[in-house]
């Protein structure tokens, strides 16, 4: 087996030079959208709590609290950046892992390069390895990981972040695998009673990933070692796969074809604040509202169609004192928000306008339901179908099999370069220009302070 050594020996040897232009480009996209939910993030009073926590604590270093205007230490700072990376719920994803490995890796990969005054080069690479490092163990285990209670992003995330901080410290082949086994050990659990539950300690869970990760490549650095197949497990019996999962993991996925295709390219993008599995129905509401003439006051009732996990994860209702991160993770919300405002972005998060009784008078009329023709169709596709009666008996519907974001329907270039843009706000243009400037350049950036300090 050695799945864990031939992941750890991928991550050592991988050097920009030989990596593909393709990979190369969405590595940068990848960093692109996620300064754009940093910027979007900030806008939740949960984040900037989150904030000021760390703020009140000892904050002296040199590591960016990005977008926030001040320096920490790299573990409150990778702390920080992977839950404003991950608050917003607009955070890029793994399909086939369920996970969303930029709210861990990339903060660990900007923090620890800050923190060397590594270049633009040698983040791509990070950024990469940890990609593959975070996903592989994840689509191992996927569904049962979640399904078992546990939420990847962290879990899996951690790996990354260790991957990431390795390959910034450029350790070789043993030290890395170390720093992977030593993610074993102190990963957080992540919970996932706490996002079903509408609970916003969720917001934290990239975050954590990250620290944690930095941590265990740090302390793999000094010699401490952790098992060589802390992924697939030993003799013993205690593989992280398998401990974690009620079925057994597909373990040929640790390290199959490894080297031949990177699963950043598998990566998807999102155009709206909430959970993956809301966006064909949100898709869906927001193309109705665009082409269809119909009043908010005319619905008699909405009934989405889905598919099974969608149905489990994100099909329950909300409440006027619910949480964001229950608005995020509930159809109901999102399809209500779609066709009353227009836009599901960051301004659909705030207090405000969860607590509005319209809209929760809305999303009371809307029911979800599982599809067995289009859970046939998961994981391909995340297929989900809006149908609208008015209160004349008309009926309009639409279904969206593939929500945009996805590679096979992409958010290009120029979609990520307006989102940065859309969430940054007010922030000012001519520097939120050069931000995007120096990603879309990262290769010729030689220090990425060049970068940090401009976000």
């Amino acid at each position: 087996m050695n799945h864990s050594r031939k992941l750890a020996s991928f991550c050592t040897d991988l050097r920009f030079e030989t990596l593909p232009d393709d990979v190369i480009q969405k590595a940068k996209l990848c960093i692109l959208d996620y300064i754009a939910n940093i910027y979007g993030s900030l806008e939740l009073k949960a984040v900037s709590d989150v904030i000021t926590y760390f703020q009140s604590q000892d904050t002296s270093g040199a590591s960016t609290a990005l977008g926030c205007g001040f320096k920490t230490n790299l573990h409150y700072a990778a702390f920080i950046n992977g839950t404003t990376a991950e608050a917003i719920e607009a955070q890029d994803g793994y399909r086939f892992g369920g996970n969303h490995p930029g709210a861990a890796v990339i903060p660990a990969a900007l923090g620890t390069a800050e923190e060397r005054r590594i270049g633009g080069k040698k983040v791509i690479e990070a950024v990469v390895a940890g990609y593959e490092t975070a996903n592989r163990p994840a689509a191992a285990m996927h569904p049962w990981h979640t399904l078992n209670g546990f939420l990847p992003t962290g879990t899996c995330g951690a790996f990354g972040a260790a991957a990431a901080a390795a390959k910034i410290y450029d350790y070789d082949e043993i030290t890395m695998l170390n720093a992977i086994g030593n993610a074993g050990y102190i990963l957080p659990i992540s919970m996932a009673e706490h996002l079903m539950g509408g609970f916003t300690i969720k917001i934290v869970q990239g975050g954590q990933a990250a620290s944690a990760g930095i941590l265990a490549a740090g302390l793999a650095g000094t010699g401490l070692t952790g098992t060589p197949q802390v992924l697939e497990g030993s003799h013993l019996n205690g593989g992280f796969t398998k401990i974690t999962s009620a079925s057994d993991p597909k373990l040929e996925k640790l390290s199959d074809r490894l080297g031949d295709t990177y699963s950043i390219m598998d990566i998807y993008f999102k155009p709206y604040t909430a959970c993956r599995h809301t966006h064909g129905a949100a898709q869906a509401a927001l193309e109705l509202a665009g082409e269809k003439n119909f009043s908010i006051e005319n619905i008699s009732e909405i009934n989405v169609h889905t598919y099974g996990i969608a149905e489990l994860a994100v099909g329950k209702g909300v409440k006027e004192k619910d949480s964001f991160v229950s608005a995020q993770f509930s159809i109901p919300y999102v399809v209500a928000a779609c066709l009353t405002d227009g836009e599901l972005s960051p301004l659909q998060l705030t207090e405000k306008r969860i607590s509005d009784k319209s809209l929760i008078r809305l999303s009371e009329k809307i029911t979800v339901s599982t599809d067995e023709t289009l859970n046939q169709l998961y994981p391909d596709k995340t297929a989900s179908r809006v149908e609208i009666r008015l209160k004349d008996n008309q009926i309009i519907k639409r279904q969206i099999d593939i929500p945009k974001g996805d590679p096979r329907d992409p958010m290009t270039e120029t979609d990520i370069i307006q989102k940065v843009k859309q969430y940054a706000g007010k922030r000012d243009a001519d520097r939120i220009e050069t931000v995007i400037s120096k990603v879309l350049n990262l290769e010729n950036v030689s220090d990425i302070t060049e970068l940090t300090r401009l976000i």
